[in-house]
């Protein structure tokens, strides 16, 4: 059997099943588990699959982002880990970027009480937040109103963007991969890339379940963005993926102590 029938035969498997062991597949194809290894990397290098402890189960598409509301409550130990730690990576007298988002909210009461800064917001909780509690120059980018998710986007958020300079921006997403961030909302591509400009450094923070979705829209690749923050939940094969593209991965535990982390920069640790 050529690779390209294997991999047809695990694409159909994972469709019937969602998620198949390597071992199984390793019995069902009659080969190493080398070659099955092989032959999940080129599914995965493509977008289809996502590796799993011990298997591999579809990538996981998504079309919508569920609302602000909904987001809320999920993965809220991760959130607030997460942007305990990135408030630790904003300097005196930065200019900050807070990208729409419920991670976004907890990271802007981590900074709410810093009077040396400048943040820039396209989110309305955030800027709802900071204008009641916040001690810092507060600006929000305005243009389209997306109101499920509480934001701003499209060409003339991505415009005001384009005139600023930006110190730090914290990025979040529905959706990462091997390939870099996505997004099912096309309003949402102009924004984010033009914060990536923008910004000297670009920090995404996101939980890790959104890890292995896929958006129909790519919005930048590894190349544009410095580190990572997330939770140690994180598979291990994402993590080897970082390293090799050179991003700084921070980790956040969810185990006893919430708070503790382990940083890598490539395969050398920071922290």
């Amino acid at each position: 059997m050529i690779p390209i029938e294997r991999q047809q035969q695990i694409l159909h498997l994972l469709a019937e099943r969602g998620v198949v062991s390597i071992l199984e597949l390793t019995e069902r194809l009659d080969v190493s588990h080398m070659t099955v290894r092989r032959d999940i990397q080129k599914l995965e290098q493509q977008g289809r699959v996502l590796s799993v402890s011990g298997g591999v189960s579809l990538a996981e598409r998504i079309t919508s982002e569920p609302s602000h509301a909904a987001k809320r409550s999920l993965m809220q130990e991760a959130k607030l880990a997460i942007a305990r730690l990135a408030a630790e990576q904003v300097t005196a007298g930065s200019t900050v970027y807070l990208d729409a988002g419920t991670t976004s909210l907890e990271l802007a009461r981590e900074l709410a009480l810093r009077d040396d800064l400048m943040i820039v917001t396209n989110d309305f909780m955030v800027c709802a937040y900071l204008i009641e509690h916040g001690l810092g120059r507060l600006y929000h980018t305005g243009g389209m109103v997306i109101r499920d998710n509480q934001s701003c986007a499209g060409e003339a958020t991505a415009h005001f963007l384009s005139n600023l300079h930006l110190d730090i921006a914290f990025l979040s997403s529905s959706s990462w991969d091997l390939h870099g961030i996505s997004t099912p909302n096309e309003e949402k591509v102009p924004v984010k890339r033009a914060v990536v400009e923008a910004a000297s450094t670009r920090i995404l923070i996101c939980d890790s379940s959104k890890y292995g979705k896929v958006g129909t829209f790519k919005v930048v690749g590894w190349e544009a963005i410095d580190q990572v923050i997330t939770d140690d939940r994180l598979a291990q094969n994402a993590r080897d993926m970082l390293a090799q593209h050179g991003v700084q991965l921070s980790l956040v535990s969810l185990g006893a102590d919430p708070f503790t982390q382990a940083s890598t920069r490539g395969s050398s640790p920071v922290r």
